[in-house]
């Protein structure tokens, strides 16, 4: 199984986000109108699986087999093709970082991907999860109201923040770990133990909430209102942003594309951060290795 190196996969990763800089409005609007769609049809998914299963008896079970089933999501997005809001915050900022794209071109195209996610998520929650009937039967109507309870009551501002981060951190791992992968079955290994882990932890997903709220309220599952749904959006956008943009962006842009500075002359007193910066390596003298 062939796959690439961290250092090319940042560089896939530039060459991928100014692709996506690159969309015109209604392109980015029409994929990410998908991309959304996918993550809805992976959160139902994920509710109809992991319904009926009772904490007190399956412990964290329940939440395995809930992330277990949601890795659905990414693999559309990631294979069928489209765009996600999450994975967006961090190859378009990457390619940013590289100076290939505006912070006017990264603002329009997490825009319009953001209001085709959104709209996305609004239809499947109403038209293929409340009107079919899907969600509103006993065990999966209790099971999305104790999700939707959870993200949009039970945990503060500070708490979705902290979740979203962590969430997206590992999102965004997912998506530069599949960019490794030159075939279809690496590319799903890699997406699924990374979107397994934010779920089954109670992570915080922008778009995926985009989903379990709104089906919530279309339901009648739990006693959440608009005002808790778009809180919760609001701190799991900023901490989503946080975690794609610091913990992925950043640190691999710094890692592998940072261009070193010069070294000054012998004798010119280039210190220890000076000498420690040649043919890639890294802080103080030791050098940033690909890792297996």
């Amino acid at each position: 199984m062939s796959y690439k190196t961290p250092p090319e996969i940042a560089r896939a990763g530039v060459k991928t986000g100014t692709t996506k800089a690159a969309l015109s409005w209604d392109r980015a609007l029409v994929a990410g109108f998908l991309a959304g769609a996918y993550i809805a049809f992976a959160g139902l998914l994920a509710v109809v699986a992991s319904a009926g299963m009772d904490p007190k008896l399956w412990g964290g079970v329940q939440t395995l087999v809930t992330g277990g089933v949601f890795a659905l999501g990414l693999v559309l997005v990631i294979i069928a093709g489209s765009e996600l809001l999450t994975g967006n915050m961090a190859l378009v900022p990457l390619a940013a970082l590289d100076r290939r794209v505006s912070i006017a071109g990264l603002s329009f195209n997490l825009f319009w991907v953001l209001i085709g996610n959104l709209i996305g998520s609004l239809f499947v929650a109403y038209f293929l999860a409340k009107e079919t009937g899907v969600i509103t039967a006993e065990a999966p109507l209790a099971r999305l109201g104790a999700i939707a309870t959870a993200k949009g009551a039970t945990e503060t501002d500070w708490q979705i923040f902290l979740r979203a981060v962590g969430c997206n951190w590992l999102v965004c791992l997912a998506v530069w770990m599949a960019l490794a992968a030159d075939d279809i079955g690496g590319k799903v290994l890699a997406i699924f133990f990374p979107i397994m882990a934010f779920v089954a932890m109670g992570f915080d997903h922008v778009v995926a909430n985009m989903f379990f709220l709104p089906a919530a309220i279309f339901a009648g599952a739990g006693d959440i209102t608009w005002g808790d749904t778009l809180n919760n959006w609001l701190f799991a956008f900023l901490g989503n942003f946080v975690g794609a943009g610091i913990f992925v962006a950043t640190t691999y842009w710094y890692l592998y594309l940072r261009e070193p500075e010069e070294e000054a002359p012998a004798g010119g007193g280039a210190g220890i951060e000076g000498a420690a910066r040649d043919d890639g390596r890294g802080r103080f003298g030791s050098p940033v290795r690909p890792s297996a």
